[in-house]
């Protein structure tokens, strides 16, 4: 029988019956009775302090994404609380299974402004699966467990609990017996028989089919399934942003990326091909550029865990609801081989044609470092090193690190893709080198996104944390929006030129190592000894301000109207 509980010690314990073993936070007032209860659990709950929240947030995101368990941040109310909200959305445009935790004011005071008083439940509604406001601790034990299952099932993402103070200060005997009954609540997992066989058949009279990996098939934990599916079938797969990994860059399959910054080549398929299957992804605005022109040839199969998503953007001729790896268990066990080895050539064709990364060799008549040479020595380092995750901001260091690196493993490649959310690489990769201590954790930022969350680098050292290095590539400039601003708007700078402090020396003020590195004969001796060293490594990239990514796809136009340089290039 369990003995007498205050609220704050039943939400401790909760936390390690779901198996959580570490949380990221920062206390404060109304969430100081569960701060008071931490210490006696110390063996079995890891507290990592942050130092903001949105950070704290960011970090439990990034543990989630390393690990494929759920992320735990935690928050006071008030201020506390709403700067959990970016993370909070971005987990929920990121499908990243998260449990935000937070304090709230005393229920006798809910809903007269009391001091930090935020009605934090009311404003996450839009951006989490569910939540909870909590008053009454017999309710915790239920709350938390629920809050876990929906958090990490169907389609993976947050979940807010908001507990009161006097909640927590409460004493109570726990009920420790309960049991998940949601009847809102019953995602599919298994397709429907009749639809997988729907699409055996429709890929079995497909000339030019293509096969788009999303996120789902990360969560889902696919990747093998995937590859044997494609080996089996003969047919190429191009990956999102979150489906990075899901099958090696090096398989003869591997297109690459599609959308904004896709390759020409990858574009060209999906506008050429008559069946498209797609495991996993969202077909947002991103990959589909103007939605009445994207792949006007192909019928589309769509395997989602998520039903909302299908048919939301692309009509789809055959909708299968379920799990990707499910789903493609059920087509290997019924689908035949088949040799496509035509249209795939006809794809490398194209791709000898428009190779992407050829455009990156083109060097202007400068000798400045070049982001290309910077992501070169990267790729080689992590190819030849292996045990790697890479963690990066949003803007265009981000687009080059789709383009350039040779992602090859499920989970090592972690960034904010829905929300674009700048300041998110250096704390997801703070609680994803938590998560997996053992690889070496890379970030690779912008100036501007660095400059938002650096001081988590603080955190880093104080937790004794070696595995995390540091790349900013750093151009001056808003890199991104500059960019736009440079094809589109005449070169009007406006609000991008960006200063920054000496990077180097502010990660040596917070502890951590720090180099400069201004030429393409450092670039490669910087990257080894940082991997080499001892400790988390700050190393500051500056490169040509005004390099841009290519190919891209002008925001309204159609994923076939892909611009491969600038105009005063083109025009040359």
């Amino acid at each position: 029988m369990s003995q007498e509980r205050t609220g704050a010690q039943i939400m401790v314990e909760a936390l390690i019956r779901e198996g959580v073993e570490v949380v990221f936070g920062i206390p404060g007032g109304a969430i100081m009775p569960f701060y008071h209860a931490l210490p006696d659990y110390t063996e079995q709950l890891r507290h990592i302090l942050c130092r903001h929240e949105q950070g704290a947030g960011h970090a439990a995101e990034g543990y989630a994404r390393a690990s494929g368990r759920v992320g735990v941040c935690i928050a006071t109310s008030g201020p506390g609380a709403t700067n959990l909200v970016t993370p909070i959305a971005d987990a929920w445009m990121d499908s990243t299974p998260l449990v935000a935790v937070t304090g709230q004011v005393s229920s006798l005071a809910l809903g007269k402004d009391a001091f930090q008083e935020t009605d934090i439940t009311g404003i996450t509604v839009p951006i989490t699966k569910h939540n909870y406001l909590v008053s009454d601790p017999s309710e915790l034990p239920q709350v938390f467990k629920e809050a876990f299952h929906i958090a990490s099932t169907g389609r993976p993402g947050p979940v807010l609990i908001d507990v009161t103070k006097d909640a927590q200060q409460a004493r109570i005997v726990p009920n420790w017996d309960v049991k998940i009954n949601l009847p809102g609540y019953k995602p599919t997992v298994v397709g429907n028989r009749r639809q997988v066989r729907d699409a055996i058949a429709l890929l079995a009279t497909a000339k030019k089919p293509l096969i788009m990996a999303g996120n789902g098939v990360i969560w889902g934990n696919a990747a093998a399934e995937l590859v044997q599916f494609a080996e089996r079938t003969g047919i190429p797969v191009i990956t999102t942003l979150h489906g990075k990994g899901s099958i090696p860059e090096d398989h003869p399959l591997a297109l690459g990326m599609p959308g904004m910054h896709g390759w020409v080549h990858v574009n060209r398929a999906i506008q050429e091909c008559d069946v498209l299957f797609n495991i996993g992804a969202r077909f947002d605005d991103r990959v589909t550029g103007k939605v009445s022109t994207f792949a006007p040839n192909a019928q589309v199969i769509h395997v989602d865990i998520d039903p909302s998503e299908i048919g939301k953007n692309i009509a789809t001729r055959v909708p299968i609801v379920g799990d990707a790896k499910g789903i493609l268990q059920a087509l290997l066990e019924e689908i035949p081989a088949s040799d496509h080895s035509e249209w795939l050539a006809h794809i490398r064709d194209m791709q000898e044609k428009h190779q992407g990364r050829q455009q990156y060799l083109k060097r202007p008549d400068t000798p400045a470092l070049m982001p290309h040479d910077v992501y070169d020595g990267l790729n080689r380092a992590m190819l030849s090193r292996g045990k790697c995750k890479v963690c990066t901001d949003v803007g265009q260091h981000q687009m080059w690190a789709a383009q350039l690196i040779d992602w090859m493993n499920p989970r090592s490649h972690i960034t904010s893709g829905g929300s674009g959310t700048m300041g998110f690489a250096v704390p997801a990769a703070l609680g994803a080198a938590v998560a997996c201590p053992d690889d070496t954790i890379w970030v690779i930022c912008g100036d501007g996104g660095f400059q938002m969350t650096n001081q988590e680098l603080a955190t880093i050292k104080q937790e004794g944390i070696k595995n995390v290095k540091v790349a900013i590539i750093n151009n001056g400039y808003l890199g991104m929006v500059r960019q736009w601003q440079e094809l589109f708007e005449g070169k009007r700078y406006s609000g991008t030129p960006l200063t920054g402090p000496d990077f180097p020396m502010l990660a040596k003020a917070y502890g951590l190592a720090g180099v400069l590195v201004e030429t393409i004969e450092q670039v490669d001796e910087a990257i080894q000894k940082a991997w080499d060293y001892d400790g988390s490594v700050l190393l500051d990239f500056r490169v040509e301000r005004e390099a841009n990514v290519f190919p891209i796809v002008p925001q309204g136009k159609s994923i076939s109207d892909m611009m491969t340089e600038a105009p005063e290039a083109v025009g040359a």
